[in-house]
């Protein structure tokens, strides 16, 4: 166990949330090179980090604008100073819309819509905060999650955006499944090509998403920004679909084994309420990179619950480790706060500030 990990557990106590901002500078540098190389403007997504420092970490690199998966996120992210919001999601209802009002009334707001009930009630943000909405179309090329379905839908919804008072049809948001780059393609000539015979102005954003589909930057001609989110800190999720190595993995969670009361079983003191039951398709609930043929075989709340049968090494009672979690983001949303590191150094603490903003 080395000497920061002691650190680390004598000063905040396990489970412990950590980040190496080395490694966070290097993966916001490496995948804004990559978006300048294609062509395309990087909008982070924030749903990752949650915290306007890494926010803005990114928009000194060359970020252009974020985006936000709900209006609380964007709420929070305003109140920091932060313009050129994109919340890309569906958003219904009175309670939303004033909401959405209360934002563009102090930054530049752009949202995603996929039906008519949607359009419907966002005039009344324009109304309310007394600015022009930017609207795009979420556009369904495969993933099957939410989105138009075909080109005339979307035209149909692109038409029905610059109908309405107060709003302004600005293009298209797409998060092509990784491998349907050519019916992406298809969909999105097709729905370019029917807002240009509508009389449409040229669609301002059409935009990507996806840390897996970084990998595909430029393939889909007309792209002008990508949406990622993931990459800022990587996870085991990203390392199994090659988006990343493991020293890419710039956040682990720290934390100490509580219980060996078996030779091939041991306890760690992070479950699901740190390392989440999210398994991303993997096998166990984490990687212990002290540990690596060690298993989290199953979760409870507090409880990590270690298969070591494959271990030569096995850990002991008190020993302080590192996993890296299959699912970073969702690890990120239950915390108040990252411990953040440098080297052998702890640097401080950065507060979770979007942290259980849902809705």
């Amino acid at each position: 166990m080395n000497a920061l990990l002691r650190r680390i557990a004598a000063e905040f106590g396990t489970p412990a949330v950590v980040v190496d901002l080395a490694k966070v500078e290097r993966n916001i540098a490496r995948v804004q090179a990559a978006c300048d190389a294609a062509g395309v403007s990087i909008r982070p997504h924030i749903k990752t980090h949650k915290s306007p420092v890494f926010g803005k970490m990114q928009r000194d690199a060359g970020a252009k604008g974020i985006t936000c998966q709900k209006i609380g996120e964007a709420e929070i992210f305003a109140d920091a100073g932060f313009d050129d919001i994109l919340i890309s999601y569906n958003l219904l209802g009175e309670e939303k819309v004033g909401r959405l009002a209360r934002v563009m009334q102090r930054a530049t707001v752009t949202v995603a819509a996929d039906n008519p009930t949607v359009v419907a009630g966002l005039p009344r943000a324009a109304e309310l905060s007394g600015r022009t909405l930017d609207v795009v179309v979420e556009c369904d090329t495969g993933r099957k999650r939410a989105g138009v379905e075909t080109p005339a839908e979307a035209v149909a919804l692109a038409k029905d955006i610059a109908s309405r008072p107060g709003l302004t049809f600005a293009g298209f948001m797409l998060y092509p499944p990784e491998n349907a780059w050519r019916e992406t393609q298809a969909f999105l000539d097709a729905a370019m090509a029917g807002v240009r015979a509508a009389g449409l102005p040229e669609p301002r954003i059409v935009s990507s998403g996806g840390t897996p589909n970084l990998a595909g930057l430029g393939k889909i001609a007309g792209v002008t920004e990508h949406r990622a989110g993931t990459y800022i800190f990587n996870d085991r999720m990203m390392v199994a679909c090659g988006a990343a190595s493991l020293d890419d993995c710039a956040l682990t969670v720290v934390a100490t084994v509580v219980s060996r009361a078996a030779p091939e079983r041991g306890i760690l003191d992070a479950g699901s309420k740190t390392l989440t039951s999210d398994t991303g398709g993997l096998d166990g609930y984490g990687l212990i990179l002290e540990h690596p043929e060690g298993r989290i075989a199953k979760l409870a709340e507090e409880h990590g619950f270690l298969d070591l049968s494959r271990c030569n090494e096995r850990p002991q009672i008190g020993d302080v480790v590192r996993v890296i979690p299959n699912h970073v983001c969702v690890v990120v949303n239950m915390v108040d706060r990252l411990v953040a590191t440098r080297g052998d150094d702890i640097v401080g603490e950065i507060p979770v500030a979007a942290r259980g903003r849902i809705a």
